[in-house]
């Protein structure tokens, strides 16, 4: 029971990462008019919002995941490296044989 549920570490990469985005969309959208940014494109100013926030929003998940990736222990990298290198060792010697 060591390991951590799956629906867990999706929850603890996209909540904290939905709230930055609402807090980073409300920021950046004060200070810069998006219909501005956005000129060039026939969007409205809730389409610029949406892309603004989803943007926003996928840069804190890559960050939160990139994180949590990096919480690893060594130990749990290097395990999981050697048993996927025995594993193609085993496939390795069933293909030969």
């Amino acid at each position: 029971m060591d390991k951590i549920p799956l629906i867990q570490r999706v929850v603890a990469i996209l909540w904290p990462s939905f709230v930055t985005a609402g807090i980073a969309t409300v920021l950046f959208t004060t200070a810069f008019d998006p219909a501005v940014i956005f000129i060039d494109y026939d969007i409205s100013r809730l389409g610029c919002y949406s892309i603004c926030f989803f943007a926003f929003w996928f840069f804190g998940a890559a960050t939160a995941a990139a994180t949590c990736y990096f919480l690893k222990p060594c130990q749990a990298i290097n395990k999981l490296r050697q048993e996927a290198e025995q594993a193609a060792a085993k496939a390795d010697t069933a293909v030969k044989n």
